[in-house]
Parts: structure tokens; C-alpha cells; sequence
């Protein structure tokens, strides 16, 4: 069943959701977004595929909206899709049209996202976030963080205190 998303203010991206899965986390993710986030078809079929392959844990995402595209929306992914994955296509097509911010951690969506003036976070803003909420500690975080680069994830930086310790953006785009 398809959840309608009301106030969803933010997509995930399939590298943010597998880095939080990856790790055993996801309900950190979850309370990070708290209400606010939504997804894609296109990005739980990534992540599915993920799955099929054994690269990714099995996740429930019920509590995450789904949005489906319009026919506008259809237009923009479907030029996307030429360079981008159908996950961060769909993302950023929505977003786009709708005004929403985008997490993910894919270098060239990420590129296309500031072209075309969305707001963007990532897995270290979000991680940065929950620091600042103190729902983790630092040290926490930074482990997770180093966790997720063991696991694959191509990290900016290997240590959050660097971040937290500087009132610029944490990665390129905000905290959730």
C-alpha cells in the first residue's frame, strides 16, 4: 500500500537509506526525518535490488511516503534518467517540481541538484543533525560514520568534530 505524503519536505535517496540499513541504524534515520521525509518507487526498487543481491539488509519502509510523479514530473525524470540512476532521477524530478529537498550522497546527483537550485543534505548532515539533537554522541556518530565507510560509503570527511565545530553547512547541504 502506498502511503500519501502530506508534509514531506525532504526525499531519500536509495545511498542514504542503504548507509543507515547497512549499518543497523535505520531507526536513527527514522528519527532524524521524523514525519518530514518521503521517497520513491524507483529508489525502494534500488534498494530491493540491493537486497535481491545480498549487498543490503531487508528494511521495512512503511514508515516512509512514497510520492508518485506527475506527468511534469515524468518529463524532468525522464531527461535526468539519461545521466542519472532512476532513484536519483525520480528524487530530483519531484523535488524540482515541488519544492522539496534531496538526501543523497551520489556525486552526480548531488551535481545536478545545486544546477537546478534544489536544497540537498546527505547521510553526514543527517548525522550531524543527531548530534546536534543529542540523540547520539559524537562519538557515536563517528562511529557509525566510520562503520559506513568500511561498508563502502565514499565518506568527505572521516571525523564529524569538524563540522559540529563550524557553523558552515555540514556537507554541502544542511542537517535534517
Amino acid at each position: 500500500m502506498v502511503k500519501v505524503a502530506r508534509e514531506v519536505e525532504i526525499l531519500l535517496n536509495n545511498t542514504v537509506l542503504s548507509n543507515f540499513a547497512i549499518v543497523g541504524r535505520i531507526n536513527l534515520l527514522q528519527q532524524a526525518v521524523a514525519g518530514k521525509a518521503g521517497t520513491t518507487q524507483q529508489v525502494l526498487a534500488e534498494y530491493q535490488r540491493g537486497v535481491e543481491f545480498g549487498l543490503l539488509p531487508p528494511v521495512n519502509f512503511d514508515w516512509l511516503p512514497v510520492l508518485m510523479m506527475d506527468e511534469q514530473e515524468q518529463q524532468t525524470f525522464e531527461l535526468l534518467r539519461q545521466r542519472l540512476g532512476t532513484g536519483e532521477a525520480s528524487c530530483l524530478a519531484i523535488a524540482y517540481h515541488r519544492g522539496l529537498w534531496v538526501a543523497t550522497d551520489d556525486r552526480d546527483a548531488r551535481r545536478y541538484a545545486l544546477q537546478m537550485n534544489i536544497a540537498l543534505s546527505g547521510t553526514i548532515g543527517i548525522l550531524v543533525g543527531l548530534v546536534r539533537a543529542k540523540v547520539i554522541s559524537l562519538e557515536e556518530a563517528n562511529a557509525l560514520l566510520s562503520e559506513m565507510i568500511r561498508h563502502g560509503y565514499r565518506s568527505p570527511v572521516t571525523d564529524l568534530s569538524v563540522l559540529l565545530s563550524s557553523s558552515h553547512s555540514s556537507d554541502g547541504g544542511a542537517e535534517v
